[in-house]
């Protein structure tokens, strides 16, 4: 190495996560999904999982996961992660699986699957983008979209007399005996990323450990789907789905608080 490379690498105080692909991400600016999966790669790698996580990618913008994390992908069919994550994780006991589900996939079309995944307590980490709409498809209104959000199928707002209530899975799977670690967080601000990081580490290694099923949901923005700058989304996220979705842990079996 030359001198300058050498002071170089003596000054790096950041370095791009080995397990991610030194590709061109499709995102959209200001998407949440690119630092999740910067974080999913460093976890993966820092726990030494390279060679034995498996992730499930379905439908959705969470789809494209396997062009920038370099470990094992199967793609699922739309909703159907934990089902497949299941027969990955029976099949091969010796790997970690893992899903990454945006909240279209994971609580409407995938809500059986999911529910039941938990139920049966598989030793998988399911990972829940829910930024409050179906951003890929064009902004429609998604199970965890908040009341009076707009969207291309509730241009007036969404109303909990026509549509329902918005989904808390985090909430719903909490209640169910197989998960060990259920968790909300987000990635807006340098510390909500540490904790998130926190999250999902601890995530994996339940399924390491063979303990159940971890949840861990990150709130997020779609700053397309929510016509916003990505800092307006940010704001309105704070001011908005934090509120309805408040972040930390909401149960944890090793710290006995459920």
């Amino acid at each position: 190495m030359t001198r300058e490379e050498i002071i170089k690498e003596e000054n790096k105080v950041y370095a791009r996560p080995a397990l991610l692909r030194d590709d061109v991400m499709h995102y959209c600016p200001g998407c949440s999904h690119g630092v999740v999966h910067k974080l999913v790669a460093e976890v993966i790698d820092e726990l030494g999982l390279a060679e034995d996580a498996i992730g499930i990618a379905p439908v959705g913008c969470a789809v494209f996961a396997y062009n920038y994390i370099e470990c094992d992908w199967i793609e699922a069919a739309h909703g159907r992660a934990p089902a497949l994550a299941t027969a990955a994780s029976r099949l091969n006991p010796s790997k970690v699986v893992f899903t990454y589900q945006g909240d279209g996939d994971l609580a409407a079309i995938g809500t059986a699957e999911t529910i039941h995944a938990c139920t049966r307590g598989e030793n998988i980490v399911i990972i829940l983008i829910n930024n409050g709409i179906y951003g890929m498809t064009g902004g429609q209104m998604s199970p965890t979209t908040l009341e009076g959000a707009k969207t291309a199928t509730t241009p007036y707002g969404r109303r909990h007399d026509l549509n329902g209530f918005p989904l808390k899975v985090a909430d719903v799977v909490s209640l169910l005996d197989g998960t060990c670690y259920v968790t909300r967080q987000s990635v807006h601000t340098p510390a909500a990323v540490r904790k998130a990081k926190k999250a999902l580490t601890k995530a994996f290694l339940n399924a390491k450990a063979k303990k159940g099923t971890s949840f861990v949901e990150i709130v997020s923005t779609c700053s397309s789907g929510w016509k916003m700058t990505p800092e307006q989304a940010n704001k309105w996220m704070e001011e908005n789905m934090h509120k309805h979705y408040p972040l930390g842990d909401i149960k944890d079996v090793d710290a006995k608080t459920n």
